[in-house]
Protein backbone atom coordinates (compact mmCIF):
# COMPACT_ATOMS: atom_id res chain seq x y z
CA UNK A 1 0.00 0.00 0.00
CA UNK A 2 1.22 3.36 -0.50
CA UNK A 3 1.61 5.73 2.44
CA UNK A 4 -0.80 8.78 2.59
CA UNK A 5 1.35 12.33 2.29
CA UNK A 6 0.20 15.26 3.90
CA UNK A 7 0.55 18.22 2.37
CA UNK A 8 1.04 20.34 5.27
CA UNK A 9 -2.09 22.11 5.34
CA UNK A 10 -4.51 22.13 8.00
CA UNK A 11 -7.97 20.91 8.28
CA UNK A 12 -10.45 24.40 7.63
CA UNK A 13 -14.00 24.13 9.70
CA UNK A 14 -15.36 25.35 13.06
CA UNK A 15 -14.54 23.24 16.54
CA UNK A 16 -17.46 22.22 18.06
CA UNK A 17 -16.57 25.06 20.95
CA UNK A 18 -16.98 27.47 17.99
CA UNK A 19 -19.56 26.21 16.89
CA UNK A 20 -21.79 25.89 20.00
CA UNK A 21 -20.89 29.58 20.95
CA UNK A 22 -22.36 30.56 16.87
CA UNK A 23 -25.06 29.31 17.80
CA UNK A 24 -25.86 31.03 21.42
CA UNK A 25 -25.17 34.32 19.35
CA UNK A 26 -27.88 33.21 16.77
CA UNK A 27 -30.10 31.82 20.06
CA UNK A 28 -29.66 35.14 21.56
CA UNK A 29 -30.19 37.22 18.37
CA UNK A 30 -33.41 35.65 17.53
CA UNK A 31 -35.20 35.50 21.16
CA UNK A 32 -33.99 39.71 21.12
CA UNK A 33 -35.85 40.12 17.51
CA UNK A 34 -39.26 37.96 18.42
CA UNK A 35 -39.33 40.37 21.47
CA UNK A 36 -38.88 43.23 19.56
CA UNK A 37 -40.63 42.67 16.78
CA UNK A 38 -43.78 42.80 18.21
CA UNK A 39 -42.91 46.19 20.10
CA UNK A 40 -42.14 47.74 16.61
CA UNK A 41 -45.37 46.55 14.52
CA UNK A 42 -47.39 47.72 17.30
CA UNK A 43 -45.59 51.20 16.81
CA UNK A 44 -46.31 50.87 12.81
CA UNK A 45 -50.04 50.20 13.63
CA UNK A 46 -49.85 53.64 15.98
CA UNK A 47 -48.46 55.64 13.31
CA UNK A 48 -50.83 54.36 10.84
CA UNK A 49 -53.82 55.14 13.42
CA UNK A 50 -53.12 58.72 14.05
CA UNK A 51 -52.74 59.64 10.52
CA UNK A 52 -55.98 57.84 10.15
CA UNK A 53 -57.52 59.68 13.00
CA UNK A 54 -56.00 63.10 11.69
CA UNK A 55 -58.12 62.83 8.05
CA UNK A 56 -61.28 61.43 10.18
CA UNK A 57 -61.33 64.38 12.82
CA UNK A 58 -60.85 68.32 12.97
CA UNK A 59 -61.61 68.21 16.55
CA UNK A 60 -59.65 67.16 19.30
CA UNK A 61 -62.25 64.76 20.68
CA UNK A 62 -63.26 63.61 17.37
CA UNK A 63 -59.32 62.75 16.86
CA UNK A 64 -58.91 60.90 19.76
CA UNK A 65 -62.27 58.82 19.19
CA UNK A 66 -61.16 58.04 15.87
CA UNK A 67 -57.61 57.01 16.69
CA UNK A 68 -59.27 54.94 19.40
CA UNK A 69 -61.45 53.38 17.22
CA UNK A 70 -58.21 52.29 15.46
CA UNK A 71 -56.69 51.41 18.75
CA UNK A 72 -59.26 48.48 19.04
CA UNK A 73 -59.04 47.25 15.53
CA UNK A 74 -55.20 47.35 15.50
CA UNK A 75 -54.62 45.94 19.07
CA UNK A 76 -52.81 49.10 19.82
CA UNK A 77 -52.05 49.00 23.83
CA UNK A 78 -49.02 50.84 24.44
CA UNK A 79 -50.92 54.08 24.34
CA UNK A 80 -54.26 55.70 24.39
CA UNK A 81 -56.00 58.42 22.78
CA UNK A 82 -55.45 60.97 26.45
CA UNK A 83 -51.76 60.22 25.57
CA UNK A 84 -51.56 61.68 21.92
CA UNK A 85 -50.03 65.69 21.70
CA UNK A 86 -52.58 67.35 19.62
CA UNK A 87 -51.89 70.80 18.48
CA UNK A 88 -53.46 72.98 15.87
CA UNK A 89 -49.73 74.10 13.68
CA UNK A 90 -50.29 76.42 10.55
CA UNK A 91 -54.40 76.23 10.83
CA UNK A 92 -54.15 72.43 10.32
CA UNK A 93 -54.55 69.80 13.28
CA UNK A 94 -51.27 67.53 14.22
CA UNK A 95 -51.12 64.47 15.96
CA UNK A 96 -47.55 63.72 17.66
CA UNK A 97 -47.08 60.57 19.97
CA UNK A 98 -44.12 58.91 22.83
CA UNK A 99 -43.90 56.38 24.80
CA UNK A 100 -41.16 54.21 25.92
CA UNK A 101 -41.43 50.06 26.09
CA UNK A 102 -39.14 48.25 28.01
CA UNK A 103 -38.32 44.71 27.30
CA UNK A 104 -36.52 42.89 30.22
CA UNK A 105 -34.21 40.65 29.15
CA UNK A 106 -32.43 38.04 32.01
CA UNK A 107 -31.37 39.45 35.43
CA UNK A 108 -31.53 42.62 36.07
CA UNK A 109 -30.78 43.49 32.30
CA UNK A 110 -33.27 45.08 30.32
CA UNK A 111 -33.67 46.66 27.03
CA UNK A 112 -35.62 50.56 26.56
CA UNK A 113 -37.25 51.63 23.48
CA UNK A 114 -38.32 54.89 23.00
CA UNK A 115 -40.97 55.87 20.29
CA UNK A 116 -41.79 58.35 18.92
CA UNK A 117 -44.38 60.45 16.03
CA UNK A 118 -46.01 62.79 14.54
CA UNK A 119 -48.35 64.01 11.37
CA UNK A 120 -46.27 66.83 11.05
CA UNK A 121 -44.55 67.55 7.46
CA UNK A 122 -41.94 68.57 9.47
CA UNK A 123 -41.56 65.01 10.97
CA UNK A 124 -40.60 66.39 14.82
CA UNK A 125 -43.07 65.29 17.31
CA UNK A 126 -44.77 68.44 19.16
CA UNK A 127 -43.69 68.49 22.79
CA UNK A 128 -46.37 68.19 25.51
CA UNK A 129 -46.78 71.18 28.03
CA UNK A 130 -45.68 70.29 31.47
Amino acid sequence: MVGIKHSGKSQRGISLVGLIFTLAILGFLGVLAMKIVPTYTEYRAIQNAIIKAKSAGSTVREIQASFDANADVGYITSINSKDLIISKENNEMEVSFAYEKKIPLFGPASLLLEYAGTTAKGGVPAKADQ
